[in-house]
């Protein structure tokens, strides 16, 4: 009887496991959705805060993103050192409340301050909720591509929920049942996620690979530059996307629903690159897969620059599969190179310096397009994946995984 019950028990802390993971990929989703509620629906605050066009209350949005950025840096210190556990609870709590203030704002600046404070609780997830997903990983490539599946999931639910909400019950709707969802997260999260017995920083795991102190600092440098660009490139797109098919759509289509929806496909679409990448990333050398998904971003972003309508949807599409496809790497280069117990304080450093500098991108989107025009910007992007292409080059070689 009591080998049968010990064999009955014994598959719970496994399942526990698996929700906890579920939980986690799903607050990655989180993150990036409630990240692009604001994008989404800019035309239809815009208009009902008295703004004649809506890249004029874009910059006002910029706050979430420097937030999301420098608030990395504490994120990742306090992940490792107070708990990772704890952090999420915060992240999942903080960012649902944050959301509920955005609906009941009433104007820019209102909307601007409850952003600023949306995307302090969302710099959360990056440094703390994937190093705790990753900690016990065997196949980590294939772990963060789910994970990143996950996040661009969340992009595309951004789309089409925020379109249909807008359309069908007001703004306010998107920000404030998304919110609420992420407080039911929160509630489902402390109940499966177990108490851990340490923090992370008392830990002895090493990294699956070993660097001098100088080669080290050459992949830091590196996978920091190398998420500036890529970051530049990921918020040009993702907060520009909806206003562009607009633009490159009119008198095709221009119900706001169906062009949410158009784009949520290609979100989830793209998304799937990253599952594979991430399975790549276990079998092949980083640094030649990580230089071809780059290099096919410099010319998709040039002719997406001067496409339109249906062949500007596939080439949208494309970009989006090769932008989304670079993701997972600098996850990557944290698994193989860096100690599981400071594992979210290197992600924070990182995430503060690239997310900081990348969210100019938020704040120039609007001028940039108001000034010149969406080809001008995706031509100004292929040059920034150019740069991408220069920097990834100085990453040290290294042989395939076993």
């Amino acid at each position: 009887m009591a080998s049968t019950a010990a064999t009955l028990e014994s598959p719970q802390p496994a399942e526990r496991a698996r929700r906890v993971a579920l939980l986690l990929n799903l607050a990655h989703a989180i993150d990036h959705m409630f990240l692009l509620i604001f994008a989404t629906a800019v035309g239809s605050i815009a208009a009902e805060f008295g703004f004649s066009r809506w890249e004029d209350l874009m910059p006002y949005g910029v706050g979430a993103f420097v937030l999301f950025g420098l608030g990395s840096l504490p994120s990742g210190r306090l992940g490792d050192l107070w708990g990772r556990r704890r952090m999420m609870l915060l992240f999942f709590f903080g960012i649902g409340a944050s959301a509920l203030l955005a609906a009941a704002t009433r104007n820019a600046w209102q909307l601007a301050a409850a952003l600023t404070l949306l995307g302090a609780f969302a710099s959360i997830y990056h440094p703390v909720g994937i190093p705790m997903l990753l900690q016990r990983a065997k196949n980590p490539g294939a772990v963060i591509g789910v994970n990143g599946l996950a996040g661009n999931l969340g992009i595309a639910v951004a789309a089409l929920s925020t379109g249909f909400m807008v359309q069908w019950l007001g703004w306010r709707a998107a920000f404030a049942l998304p919110g609420l969802l992420a407080i039911a997260c929160g509630l489902v999260f402390a109940w499966q996620c177990p108490q851990e017995t340490e923090a992370p920083h008392k830990r002895t795991t090493k990294a699956r690979v070993s660097l001098a102190p100088r080669a080290m600092a050459r992949v830091f440098a590196v996978m920091t530059a190398a998420s500036v660009t890529g970051g530049l490139l990921f918020n040009f797109t993702t907060n520009g996307n909806a206003q562009l098919l607009a633009e490159r759509f009119r008198g095709i289509v221009e119900d706001p629903a169906l062009l949410g929806a158009m784009l949520a496909g290609v979100y989830a679409l793209a998304s799937l690159a990253q599952v594979v990448v991430g399975r790549l990333i276990d079998r092949v050398p980083l640094k030649p897969l990580y230089l071809g998904i780059v290099a096919l971003q410099i010319p998709l972003l040039a002719l997406a620059a001067v496409a339109e309508g249906w062949w500007m949807l596939a080439l949208l599409l494309a970009v989006m599969v090769v932008i989304f496809g670079s993701i997972p790497f600098t996850d990557a280069m944290i698994v193989r190179y860096v100690d599981d117990r400071i594992r979210s304080r290197v992600a924070g450093a990182r995430l503060t310096l690239s997310i900081g500098i990348s969210s100019l991108a938020v704040w120039l989107l609007g001028p940039l397009v108001k000034a010149s025009s969406f080809g001008a910007l995706f031509g100004g992007m292929a040059a920034i994946a150019a740069c991408t292409l220069g920097v990834v080059l100085w990453l040290p070689r290294e042989d395939a995984p076993a």
